[in-house]
């Protein structure tokens, strides 16, 4: 990454501040963001008249994932838990439930629900203050925000994890792997010299843009597989959309700095959720139709140890999100993405449930434009 890139870092952009307690003798934690979120479409040139608000919904993904973690290592610090005892992240059940803004922080409330020895569970709740930051630039917000007056819940999840163990009587199997099977394809050039992953993944967009473009989009590179030989003539739910994604810089995973394995995890959270919902629209012919795409239900299974979902640093580091478009109707999509790693390992699996809605049959000028890719 060149020293001209404008985009930041997993530090730089999820980093948390550990708010105090909200209630005496409280067995929960609070965190709250102190960077704004990314914004979907915002550095489209295009659309700069009339740019999309919404916070990217996979921030408060992220850092749901990033706070419980760090509130079940306090916990285990406690106990005095081995190193080698630490649970890691098994799964993260996510709702989607207001829009993020983003010019004030997410405040996030984390509270243990069961913990054990080889399986625990955290709920995280996330909210922000109704007002805007005293720092609306959103470069870095203030503690003194979380005391500002309470908006709506934005976010609420459930994380589990779980204690690592060996292959029971050995057994580990899985499908071919997505490199395997899509070989052909993926070998045809370097994983570097494939097209970035679009700012805004319309087929309409991506026709009057280019797919050129790097963006701002941050913590990983992304880039975006040509399918669509593979994709001609097969009805949606047959369709797959590869994307390639490598950490843009060195992510802690032994502790230091408060990043383990667990927070890579968040990383994977984080970016699986990009473009998700965009390209099931793409397949579904909406085009300039295209209306209102926003996550409802979000959730990731990860099927390994935490120690395989770790991202190394590295120009071949290249990590698969393999997404398939199983079924659409009632004005939602459904979205499912295997998690491959460099070699070839399915380490989780993602589910995402969202409206994706068109506006009717009316083509309409750019600067009109409606759409809202965000969250609800």
């Amino acid at each position: 990454m060149s020293s001209q890139d404008p985009r930041l870092s997993f530090q730089e952009v999820l980093e948390l501040v550990k708010l105090p307690p909200a209630t005496s003798g409280s067995t929960g934690q609070r965190f709250m963001s102190t960077r704004a979120a990314y914004v979907p479409g915002a550095d489209v040139p295009q659309l700069l008249p009339r740019p999309h608000k919404a916070a990217f919904g996979g921030h408060v993904y992220g850092q749901a994932t990033l706070a419980a973690s760090r509130t079940l290592r306090e916990l285990e610090d406690q106990k005095g838990t081995k190193p080698s005892e630490r649970l890691g992240f098994h799964s993260i059940h996510g709702y989607f439930t207001s829009i993020g803004h983003r010019d004030r922080p997410f405040i996030y409330d984390v509270k243990p629900v069961a913990t054990s020895r080889s399986f625990s569970t955290v709920s995280v709740t996330a909210h922000q203050p109704s007002v805007a930051s005293t720092n609306p630039e959103g470069d870095h917000f203030p503690v003194a925000d979380a005391a500002l007056t309470p908006g709506p819940v934005s976010f609420t999840a459930i994380c589990s994890f779980k204690s690592s163990e060996e292959h029971s009587d050995g057994a580990s199997i899985q499908e071919d792997s997505v490199q395997k099977r899509f070989a052909s394809i993926l070998s045809s050039r370097r994983s570097q010299d494939w097209p970035p992953s679009p700012l805004v993944d319309v087929d309409a967009l991506v026709s009057i843009m280019g797919n050129h473009h790097v963006g701002t989009f941050p913590i990983v590179d992304m880039k975006k597989v040509d399918m669509a030989a593979f994709n001609e003539g097969k009805p949606a739910h047959e369709r797959v959309e590869l994307i390639l994604y490598r950490l843009l810089k060195p992510l802690p995973s032994d502790g230091s700095d408060g990043y383990d394995a667990n927070a890579h995890m968040a990383v994977h959270g984080y970016t699986v959720d990009r473009n998700g919902l965009l390209m099931l629209g793409n397949h579904l012919g909406f085009g300039w139709k295209l209306g209102k795409v926003a996550s409802l239900t979000y959730s990731i299974v990860v099927h390994v140890n935490a120690d395989e979902m770790v991202m190394e640093h590295g120009e071949d580091e290249w990590w698969v999100q393999e997404a398939t478009f199983p079924r659409a109707g009632a004005g939602r999509g459904v979205i499912t993405s295997k998690i491959w790693s460099p070699r070839g390992v399915h380490v989780a699996t993602e589910y995402q449930d969202g409206l994706v809605r068109s506006f009717g049959d009316e083509p309409q000028q750019m600067g009109e434009k409606k759409i809202s890719w965000g969250k609800l």
